[in-house]
């Protein structure tokens, strides 16, 4: 009986994969205050879906297509009379709506809508796995390969264009990993808790970290924790995976947080 039989495991190895890939980009999502961003990408992975579906073409090259798509149209319209949260909070509902009112217009096709929204994790096939490791990978070794232009482009944009660097390409192989998480993560935690899992995993080890590089380490720590808590305490307690697992990335956030302000008292 091969390791990938049983459908637990199956579940874990595609939790972690995403954490690792999640994770460490969620670092930058925090860094560059882009949580609305990474809420906006994964909304729109369900007209993503939709699209895939009408072209008979697989989910996960729609959803990566639609996710470019509306970081295209936000770097287009950013700065031209419109505020970025106003922008960004546009077009992630009328994304998630429109692709809601497309899916019902699907002819002949079964869709659980539910699976897309908080994740089936539990479904996880040996294909999905494959795809979910591929591309977490390569997620990796682009923030790997591009992380000391990527923190300094974060860091300010003025010192990138002094380095030679062009904040603009960086952010936009930010864009195409976060396109990439969306479209791995959908299968796991669902369009709604994506933006979860991107921002309190970072969010809990930054209050430990005390160098970028330990705070990337750190929240694939708590991503890894929270997605194999989260299905351990779903299968204990029959609860839903997806949400079960943003819930322990929360409590571990709440205890960071508790923590973290117990030992600036102290030190004060």
């Amino acid at each position: 009986m091969s390791l990938f039989d049983s459908f637990l495991m199956r579940a874990a190895f595609a939790g972690l994969g995403v954490a690792l890939a999640a994770a460490p980009l969620g670092c930058f999502v925090v860094w560059r205050r882009m949580a609305y961003f990474g809420d906006a990408t994964a909304h729109a992975a369900i007209l993503g879906v939709a699209l895939a579906l009408a072209l008979e073409m697989s989910v996960f090259g729609g959803v990566v297509l639609v996710a470019l798509l509306m970081a295209f149209i936000v770097s287009n319209l950013s700065g031209r009379g419109y505020a970025m949260d106003t922008l960004l909070g546009v077009l992630a509902h009328s994304a998630l709506a429109l692709g809601l009112v497309a899916v019902s217009f699907l002819q002949g096709v079964r869709l659980d809508l539910g699976a897309y929204l908080f994740g089936d994790i539990l479904a996880v096939s040996r294909t999905d796995l494959l795809v979910i490791w591929g591309a977490s990978a390569a997620i990796v070794a682009g923030l790997v390969w591009r992380w000391s232009a990527l923190l300094t482009a974060t860091l300010s944009p003025e010192l990138a264009y002094a380095a030679g660097i062009d904040p603009k390409r960086e952010q936009m192989v930010l864009t195409l990993a976060l396109a990439l998480v969306v479209a791995v993560a959908i299968k796991v935690v669902g369009v709604l808790l994506i933006g979860a899992m991107l921002v309190i995993p970072a969010a809990t080890a930054r209050v430990f970290a005390a160098t970028p590089e330990r705070m990337a380490v750190g929240a694939v720590l708590v991503a890894a924790v929270s997605a194999l808590g989260g299905l351990k305490a779903s299968y204990d307690f029959d609860t839903p995976a997806g949400p079960t697992i943003v819930s322990v990335a929360a409590v571990l956030f709440l205890l960071a947080t508790v923590i973290g302000v117990f030992r600036r008292s102290r030190a004060a």
